[in-house]
């Protein structure tokens, strides 16, 4: 038996036992790509389930960086990561090559809009969601749909969960499920209502399991309904919603997330108490140069992949592409009114 064949029984040796699996599927799974959407809570026990069942290849796309508020359920990161400000994407790398180092990771500090969605997921087998908004989560339908790609739906708060596969052409898109974004101010979110760490570790889970039943082709034992949970209540349903032949998306084909009608150039974080301001345009900022600006102003710390600032009430995070992150807000005028005077207009 060559050395590469042994390897794959050896390390995956109880995956490969079980039957629906088998030698056949671990194979499908080591030529597989998949990316991780947002490497928060739902994001690391994904993309964590993931690299140790062998998917050969994880993009991890996050804007963010690690705080230690996130330690009690981001299952990647540590104190350090968070004392050092590390951006979520590339700590989470960090760690998975730890855990698997025969596979390939690509670590994306970015974020996610209508110009660079198809960029990071057209070549993937499927799309893991783990983001925190419904804007995005729209917008990842409608590239999705577009291009044929199956993604999986995971959201949770509080004990609260629930997970949607879509896959397009055979079932419900999001639009179909909840007919557009939920108007602003109207929901519960992790800020309110706070979330706790096993309802994350059981959306994701099933998220990853239904990925590896498409991945290694037992499309028929996968679950087309809609799965809400409650684990403090003891409440599992499922819920069968068809497709909408009337559908704006799947239905029409008509894209306007991804076409840009419906982007803002902020958006709320949920549980962050926090607003992120996109600049006006693309760019590039030096930070060292933004640092010695900012010095006299307010308190600074710097590293090579953001700058924190704090003027005073609110604490401002700068990314090199521009983005900004305005902590202690939820209000987009005082955001952006923050940007426009120590950023720029």
């Amino acid at each position: 038996m060559p050395d590469d064949d042994r390897k794959i029984l050896e390390r995956y040796s109880r995956q490969v036992l079980f039957a629906p699996i088998g030698r056949a599927g671990q194979e499908k799974l080591l030529n597989s790509r998949v990316a991780v959407i947002g490497l928060g809570a739902l994001g690391t026990v994904s993309a964590n389930c993931l690299a140790r069942s062998g998917i050969g290849y994880l993009r991890l796309v996050d804007r963010d960086f690690v705080e230690e508020s996130n330690l009690q359920r981001q299952v990647l990161f540590d104190e350090d990561d968070a004392r050092m400000a590390m951006p979520k994407a590339l700590a989470a790398k960090a760690k998975l090559e730890k855990i698997n180092s025969g596979i390939t990771y690509e670590a994306l500090v970015e974020d996610v809009n209508c110009s660079n969605v198809l960029d990071f997921i057209e070549d993937m087998d499927i799309v893991m969601d783990a983001t925190d908004n419904f804007e995005i989560r729209f917008l990842i339908n409608d590239a999705c749909v577009k291009k044929g790609i199956p993604w999986i739906y995971g959201g949770c708060m509080a004990s609260r969960g629930i997970v949607h596969t879509i896959i397009p052409g055979e079932t419900a898109c999001l639009h179909c499920l909840l007919g557009g974004p939920p108007s602003a101010g109207t929901g519960q979110t992790c800020d309110t209502v706070g979330v706790i760490g096993p309802i994350v570790n059981v959306v994701a889970s099933i998220q990853v399991a239904e990925a590896l039943k498409l991945l290694t082709g037992s499309r028929q034992t996968m679950n087309k309904k809609a799965i809400f949970i409650d684990l403090w209540q003891n409440q599992f349903l499922e819920i069968e919603f068809t497709k909408e032949e009337n559908c704006p998306v799947c239905g029409r084909r008509s894209f306007d997330f991804l076409s840009g009608k419906m982007q803002q150039n902020y958006t709320y974080l949920c549980g962050r108490d926090a607003v992120q301001v996109l600049p006006p345009q693309k760019q590039t900022l030096s930070l060292e140069e933004l640092r010695k600006k900012l010095l006299p102003l307010g308190e600074v710390y710097c590293n090579d992949f953001l700058l924190k600032f704090n003027p005073g009430n609110h604490e401002m995070v700068i990314f090199p592409d521009g983005r900004v992150l305005v902590k202690g807000t939820s209000d987009e005028k005082k955001a952006r009114s923050l940007y426009a005077r120590y950023i720029g207009a």
